[in-house]
């Protein structure tokens, strides 16, 4: 098998792709072998050391991919050999062999291909996760989206679409801003000329918002939970803002957390608002709930609702260039690493 292993904290020069023994799937394991994998933001900060639930280094991270199955576990019962799957993975992702309890792997539908696959999971599980099961969004509603032309922010606009009258901000940079719009979005903030808190203000005539979905984190969530109408969430599920393109800014991190609001139940009560958090790596004990959660993901694929938006692919021996897509913040839509 080849692997991109992250040989020790740092820039994108620590990534290194290796070769070793298959690895041979557990009991209720499937071994797939991986046609794309699918990177994420957090994926960048294990590399830099700033996430805290990565492994050590040397390690393999990455939470997703697709491929054909081609060994199952003694005890496998749901899945078989020759079935193409999605998959969810606690790091080790990024491979081109990877095994995963046969509850993390999905049937593909016959329409779908390896890469929309790999786009999927992580993206549209999160943003459904928030959207429908921590928020359980209403028709009217008016939804906040940062990072909007990224891998969640395009799953977010995709999934408000199919509930009536739900009017969505996304912020962007301008060169995003026709993507984003051909994405469903409403209304397009351009963050680095406009200060957001007003032209959000502005655009709802005062009311605010009703969800603000926020993966930038630390002075960002004080501002998103500023712009909140009564009864309205924050979702945090991200802290993207501690990263500086391409290395390790330890001072920075610290300086975004030490900048992060504190909320008590008491102010929550008299603000009639509420704040709640999202880690999709988090629910891999409530196994029941991320397969539930997939099965109306599929379903909204097969219904021609949704179609992940594959921005750019890169092969493993060019991971670093992958890697920058998201640190630069260049990416529209989902960045894959292709097995080569």
């Amino acid at each position: 098998m080849r692997a991109i292993w992250i040989t020790k904290h740092g820039g994108p020069e620590v990534l290194e792709v290796r070769e070793g023994p298959d690895p041979e799937p557990a009991a209720r394991e499937v071994r797939v072998r991986s046609r794309a994998c699918g990177l994420n933001f957090a994926d960048v900060m294990a590399r830099q050391g700033l996430y805290p639930d990565a492994p050590r280094p040397p390690c393999v991270v990455g939470y997703e991919g697709a491929g054909i199955i081609d060994a199952v576990g003694t005890a496998v019962t749901l899945r078989k050999v020759g079935d193409r799957v999605l998959f969810l993975s606690r790091f080790g992702g990024h491979a081109d062999t990877v095994c995963v309890d046969e509850r993390q792997a999905f049937p593909m539908p016959e329409t779908m291909g390896f890469e929309e696959g790999a786009a999927l999971p992580v993206n549209y599980l999160t943003a459904y996760h928030m959207l429908f099961a921590v928020r359980r969004i209403r028709p009217g509603d008016r939804v906040l989206i940062h990072m909007a032309a990224g891998g969640v922010g395009t799953a977010v606009l995709q999934l408000c679409r199919t509930v009536e009258r739900v009017s969505t901000i996304g912020t962007a940079s301008a060169p995003k801003h026709d993507y984003v719009r051909s994405q469903g979005c409403d209304h397009v903030v351009d963050y680095r000329s406009v200060d957001y808190v007003a032209e959000v203000r502005r655009l709802t005539g005062g009311r605010g918002v009703d969800v603000v979905l926020d993966a930038l984190g630390g002075p960002d969530w004080k501002k998103g939970y500023s712009l909140l109408a009564p009864a309205g969430l924050l979702v945090a599920f991200g802290l993207a803002n501690v990263n500086v393109g391409g290395k390790r800014h330890l001072l920075r991190a610290a300086g975004q957390l030490l900048r992060s609001p504190l909320y008590s139940c008491r102010r929550l009560m008299d603000d009639n608002r509420g704040v709640a958090g999202v880690n999709l790596g988090h629910l891999w004990g409530h196994i029941d709930v991320v397969e539930g959660e997939a099965a109306a993901v599929l379903a909204f694929y097969r219904a021609g609702r949704i179609k992940p938006h594959v921005g750019a692919t890169f092969p493993f021996s060019r991971a670093a260039e992958a890697y920058a897509q998201l640190e630069y913040g260049r990416n529209l839509g989902k960045v894959l690493l292709i097995p080569d």
